[in-house]
């Protein structure tokens, strides 16, 4: 999915540390009850979400490459 940069809104983060993905946001990426997502953090203070699927989709593609590598002489 290529979803281009976009402000969604802002999300408040309950006492117990929950928030509350808005919803065009949710829409946009088909995120719906039960999903689990990847939290990630980059530096500069970023946080991300990323779809678990997506996610393993992504580690296993990064083992194949890495496996070819290990390959050659």
């Amino acid at each position: 999915m290529q979803v281009k940069g976009k402000l969604y809104g802002a999300a408040t983060v309950g006492e117990r540390g929950q928030i509350v993905i808005p919803a065009q946001i949710r829409k946009a990426f088909k995120v719906k009850a039960g999903d689990k997502l990847i939290v990630f953090a980059k530096p500069g203070g970023m946080i991300g979400l990323v779809p678990a699927e997506d996610f393993n989709q992504f580690l296993s593609e990064a083992a194949q490459i890495l496996a070819k590598f290990r390959k050659k002489p």
